[in-house]
């Protein structure tokens, strides 16, 4: 009786002594990702992590709402603010919103939630400037010299950066799965 040497179950021209410790499948150092756990294959992964995806198909319009509402007022509050304030206070912003948004959908988590908030986030940055927008068309740009884009320069910047702030915060705070 001769011993087969194990191959990956994935890759059968890779000899192999690792085994996944879930399923028992032999796996090369390829297929193989690192648990706190030890050594596991990628659809017994796959399988674990889905169950803690629990989000329901209207938790991402709840996050979207709730964000771009949130730093929407969050960006025009913060604009009437000395501009050092308006830096330290977006991250709490940011924070108070992520916290907001796992109340209003029930602590049901997704890997895909962060950039629902991501996205709301950038429609509430770019809704502060639709004012600006219609300003700079319905006047045209015979206007336009270089004291007019300081001033506009100073309009975009700073609400930028708050949103920029609280938008970063509301991803890490909300990112709880990782892959």
């Amino acid at each position: 009786m001769t011993d087969q040497p194990l191959v990956c179950a994935n890759h059968p021209s890779r000899e192999t002594s690792l085994r996944c410790n879930r399923c028992n499948k032999p796996i090369c150092t390829a297929c193989a990702v690192h648990t706190p756990v030890g050594y596991r294959c990628r659809e017994c992964v796959r399988g674990q992590q889905a169950v803690f995806d629990t989000a329901q198909w209207w938790d991402y319009i709840i996050a979207f709402v709730i964000t771009a509402v949130g730093v929407g007022i969050g960006v025009a509050l913060l604009g009437r603010l000395f501009f050092w304030l308006g830096f330290i206070l977006a991250p709490i912003i940011g924070g108070g919103l992520a916290e907001l948004i796992r109340f209003a959908i029930g602590r049901r988590r997704s890997r895909y939630l962060p950039f629902a908030t991501i996205l709301g986030g950038t429609v509430g940055v770019l809704i502060r400037f639709v004012p600006l927008i219609v300003t700079i068309f319905l006047t045209g740009f015979g206007e336009i010299n270089m004291a007019w884009f300081t001033s506009i320069g100073l309009e975009l910047i700073f609400p930028i950066g708050y949103g920029f702030l609280m938008i970063s915060t509301l991803y890490y705070r909300l990112r709880g799965i990782r892959w």
